[in-house]
Parts: structure tokens; sequence; C-alpha cells
């Protein structure tokens, strides 16, 4: 492991030591509390409402559709976190880190519905006259004065390296490590033909990207869910066990070893901490990337936004990576992946899981899926990061070109660099765009918690 790896990874522990676990956890059980458990109330009206006609109309000026916005964001957020992140959280974590995910995502709910609210709400425009927002904009427009522009600028800073990062970098390396486990086809090669890929979409703007993300996202998540759902069904015999691990691990790794899952050597600390990070590395609940989405959205209504943005945590962490976390604790994979002299981790580990089951098409189906989910990701990303950047160019256009070509280029190094060091630096990444985001959340609770109570989603 070389030096950098080493910094990056300590780095990284430090950034996600009890603190920002505590100020993750705390701001989305202080919002749900305060805003009368609505998001939860609410899910199955949410669900319906992005689900309707209404959400697809609209678009022009610089703006999408609601359900445009929605794709967007869960191109994002439906990502490899599903895939490599869960099976990341399950080997440092131990199986229980399945838990803290899925719990996370519950409580995230409201971090989500009130961030993309207030990014509605207070959303400006850019040289052009399109619609710009997120947390930037929320913090300089609502909070205001030294501080307001000092968390804007701090916040912007961060989610373009963020972008860059968790955005890119970890999809372009899962991507890489997919080809080269199942056909051998070398990072260097994967990351020319995904720059370029990347730049031809990137250039076309957020008009572009929703397209490509509408046409993706459905069919990439059925794909997977039907594949994943095939793994569980071929191992039925083994779920009741394996839910019986995960709920015993979550409080108590060591009670969990043996079996499906092998010697766990890991912390309930561990278990939390790898669960709520690669939690919000999947859903972006906290991370206030996603506001930037949302203020997308051709609407006049923020809270119903904010409702059609909450549905993606649901979908992307209680749906899809628990599909993933079950898949793999059911093959029994997972008691193996210590055994391999580090082979079987992210990419390796998936594979191995879905060999398990169809043994014959398993290098393309995981292939075909991570390929599909990572790059919807880097484009959706793409959005987040060039808006992010514009903003910190004082909202003038003009260098989104110089943006977007670099963006390609960092396609190209997560092929190329080392699992460890492309999801440590991703992970420091999101840590730390969190604490502006959640201090703005903190600072307008009182009011976005009452536009939520006083709203009917119908």
């Amino acid at each position: 492991m070389s030096e950098v790896t080493i910094f990056l990874k300590r780095a990284d522990d430090l950034v996600w030591g009890p603190g920002m676990l505590f100020l993750l956890l705390g701001t989305g059980l202080y919002l749900t509390v305060r805003m009368r458990f609505l998001p939860l109330r609410n899910l199955g009206a949410a669900l319906r409402c992005a689900a309707s006609r209404e959400t697809r109309g609209g678009g022009g000026g610089g703006k999408v559709s609601s359900l445009g916005a929605l794709t967007t964001e869960l191109a994002v957020t439906i990502g490899t976190g599903n895939i490599i992140g869960v099976a990341t959280a399950m080997v440092l974590g131990g199986p229980g880190a399945l838990f803290w995910m899925v719990a996370t995502s519950l409580i995230g709910m409201a971090t989500k519905l009130a961030e993309s609210t207030l990014s509605v709400k207070y959303r400006g425009q850019n040289d052009r006259g399109e619609a710009a927002g997120g947390p930037m904009y929320t913090c300089v427009r609502r909070l205001g004065g030294r501080a307001g522009r000092i968390l804007g600028t701090t916040f912007a800073f961060l989610a373009v390296l963020s972008a860059l990062g968790m955005g890119n970098m970890t999809q372009s390396n899962s991507v890489a490590d997919a080809l080269w486990y199942a056909y051998g086809v070398p990072r260097a090669k994967t990351g020319l033909y995904l720059t370029l890929a990347v730049i031809l979409v990137v250039l076309g703007g957020i008009g572009v990207i929703a397209r490509v993300t509408r046409i993706l996202v459905p069919g990439m998540g059925v794909l997977y869910l039907a594949g994943s759902l095939w793994v569980i069904l071929t191992h039925l015999g083994n779920l009741p066990q394996a839910l019986a691990g995960i709920l015993t691990a979550a409080a108590s790794p060591q009670a969990a070893s043996g079996g499906l899952f092998g010697t766990v050597a890991v912390s309930a600390f561990s278990s939390l901490r790898w669960g709520v990070s690669r939690g919000i590395f999947s859903n972006e609940a906290g991370l206030g990337a996603s506001g930037i989405t949302s203020a997308a959205a051709d609407t006049s209504d923020p809270v119903r936004q904010g409702y059609i943005s909450m549905t993606g945590v649901f979908l992307d962490t209680a749906v899809m990576c628990s599909v993933t976390g079950l898949a793999l604790a059911c093959s029994g994979v997972l008691g193996l992946a210590e055994t391999a002299q580090g082979r079987l981790q992210g990419t390796g580990l998936i594979l191995a899981v879905f060999e398990s089951s169809f043994p014959e098409g398993s290098g393309l189906f995981v292939s075909l899926c991570v390929t599909l989910f990572a790059f919807a990701t880097i484009v959706g990303c793409a959005y987040q990061g060039e808006r992010a950047f514009e903003f910190l160019m004082g909202g003038r256009t003009r260098y989104l070109l110089l943006f977007r070509f670099a963006y390609g280029l960092f396609a190209f190094l997560g092929c190329v660099f080392s699992l460890e060091a492309v999801w440590s630096f991703a992970d420091i990444c999101n840590g730390l765009m969190a604490i502006p985001n959640l201090i703005c959340l903190l600072a307008l609770s009182g009011e976005v918690c009452r536009d939520v109570r006083n709203y009917r989603l119908e």
C-alpha cells in the first residue's frame, strides 16, 4: 500500500469518526421528529406523486421536468454504491453494516426532503438565465452575510471535489475493475473509451444528461433487481440465517461469526461507521448535492419537489442496497472474503456472488450492470459538479467547457488508480461536504419543517 493510500485512509478514518456519524444521524433524526414523521407517513403518497403524469411535463429554459430531475438524482445515487459500496461495507463493517445502511436511509429521507425543498425555494440563475440552485445558493440567498458566503463557497468547492471523486473516479474505477475481472480488458483502455463517452454526453448539458438518465435508470434498475432476486431465490434456504445474522451483527458483530459470514473481526462501531458512510455514499442524504439537481426541476412548488426527491433515498437504499446485501449474505461468498488474499472485495466479490447462481453469464451481467450504473452516475454528477464550479466562478458559464474536459480526464484517472485510494478520497470529500450543508439545514430547520408541516401532499 503506497504512502498516498495510507494517508488517505487515515484521513478517511478521521473524517468519518464519531462526530460525523452523530452530526448526520442526529440531524436526520431531529428533522424527522420536528416534521412530525411526515417523511415516513407520506412515503406512499410521495412515491405516487413521483410516478404521476404531472412529473413528466415541463422543461426548457435551463430546467427539466420533475421526473427528469428525479431520474438524474437517481442516476447519481443508484450507482456502484448499490453494488460495490454494499460489498465494501459488508466486508469492512461486517453483515450488520447493511442494517445501518437501511436505518440511515429511513431518517435520511427527512434530510433529503429539507435540503431539496430549500434548494428549489432559494435557487437563482446563471448568466444565461438558466435555473441554478443547491445548498450554496441557499446559504448565500437565505442565510446571507459573510457567514452565508463562506458556507456557500465552502460547500461549492467541496461539491466540485466530491463530483470528481465520489461521482466520477469511484464509478470509473468500478467499471475498469469489472471489465478487468471478467474479460481482462486493460484498465487504461477502459479509461480511454469511458472518458470519450463521458465528454460527449456532458457537453450537451442538463438536457442531454436528463434524457440519457431517463432511459438508463429504469432499465438498469429492473435488470439489476431481477438478477439479485434470482441469486436470493437460488439460495432461499439461507435467507432466514442471513436476515438473523444481519440483525444480530448490527449490535454485536462477533455474534454473527461463522456460517454464511465467516470470521467477523470488526467492532460494533466499525459496523455503524461503514454502514452509515456507505449508506450516505449511496443515497447522498445530508450531503446536499441532490439539491443541485432538484433546483433544475421545472416547478414552482418546492415542498412537492422535495418529496419527489426524497423518494430517491428509499428506492436507492431501502430497496436496491437491501437486495444487494441480501444476495451477498445468502450466497455465502461473504464468508470467503478473508481467505482470498484480497481478491474478493469490490467488483471481485460481487462477481463471485453472481457466479454462485449463474456461472455462465455472471461476468457479462456484472460488467453490464456496473458499467450502466457507473456511467449514469458519472454523467449525473457532472451536472452537480459543474453547477458548483459555476457558482465559484460567480455564475459565469464560459468556464464550463474547461470543467467538462477536466471531468472526463478524472474518469480516466479513476480507472488506473487503486480501489483503496479512490474510495478513501471519495469518502473524505463526502464527509467534508456534508458539514456546511448540515449547518445550513440546522440553521433553517424551523422554516423548512414549518413548510413541510403546513403542506398537504396529494
